[in-house]
């Protein structure tokens, strides 16, 4: 029966031990992450942070526009993929508002004439 206790004081030693680098491994990557953003907040030297803050992302907001009207065809696996690869900036770029002929709401227009500006 003692054997037994020592056991379990052992192991709840170890999982305080562990638990307590556990807080030590959050707290530093919470630190890390808090730095980060703050690098991210602060302005672009030389610019404004509202226009930082009014860029328009291209993963987060004109790829989703794509992908709801020419999956299909331009993202992986679609027949004009290799020739007009929409999961990449370059190529809307490159076409620019060529792609309003199936892009027919203004809003969708808006982002992306406004990613072309950038």
């Amino acid at each position: 029966m003692r054997g037994g206790m020592i056991v379990i004081v052992l192991l709840l030693v170890a999982a305080s031990q562990m638990s307590g680098m556990r807080k030590a491994d959050l707290t530093a990557r919470a630190a890390k992450q808090t730095a980060v953003g703050q690098l991210a907040a602060d302005p672009v030297p030389g610019g404004s942070g509202e226009a930082k803050a009014n860029r328009v992302d291209f993963i987060t907001q004109v790829k989703p526009i794509l992908v709801s009207r020419c999956e299909g065809c331009h993202f992986p696996g679609g027949k004009m993929y290799q020739q007009l690869p929409f999961d990449r900036a370059e190529t809307i770029k490159t076409l620019g508002e060529k792609l309003f002929t199936r892009i027919k709401d203004e809003n969708d227009r808006r982002v992306i004439r406004d990613f072309l500006a950038q």
